[in-house]
């Protein structure tokens, strides 16, 4: 599992508008990168919906937020018309991201396979991970609280 001081590893994935968004073009502002399991489910929806009603508080700690899970751009297209997310939404549809991230689990509800595990990382300016936080429980949320702290102390 990847631990703070290490290099988060660089990825390249699809956002909602089809743009390609790169890890190693964030350098030099903090990034909170979130795995979720999927959109339109409800912990997935209450969680990106504080991130979304937070933003303003994580742009003054000079963060950009990620979120990634194994929908398509086009689900999480319509998911982030309907939530008026206001930060990137990426697609992880052949789960590389997630498996760099250790964020996959083997087997999920349904016996589903390849799910992206909620998971939250916080990457430095200079792209080193500083908080790590991979949850077996898809129905937990988060420590917020930590991330918000780790960022104040990267200010």
């Amino acid at each position: 599992m990847l631990q703070p001081g290490d290099k988060a590893p660089d990825f390249a994935l699809r956002a909602t508008d089809k743009s390609l968004i790169k890890l190693s073009e964030q350098r030099g502002k903090n990034v909170v990168i979130l795995f979720f399991p999927f959109a339109f489910t409800g912990v997935c929806t209450k969680e990106l919906c504080y991130m979304r009603d937070s933003l303003a508080q994580y742009e003054k700690l000079d963060a950009q937020i990620l979120a990634i899970s194994v929908d398509s751009p086009y689900t999480l297209a319509k998911w982030k018309e309907e939530q008026g997310f206001n930060f990137p939404l990426l697609s992880d549809f052949n789960k590389t991201v997630s498996k760099k991230y250790d964020s996959l689990y083997k087997e999920f509800a349904m016996g589903l396979k390849g799910v992206s595990k909620r998971s939250a990382f916080v990457v430095d300016k200079q792209g080193v991970i500083r908080y790590a936080e991979v949850l077996e429980n898809a129905g937990e949320m988060p420590n917020f609280s930590a991330l918000e702290n780790v960022l104040t102390t990267l200010k």
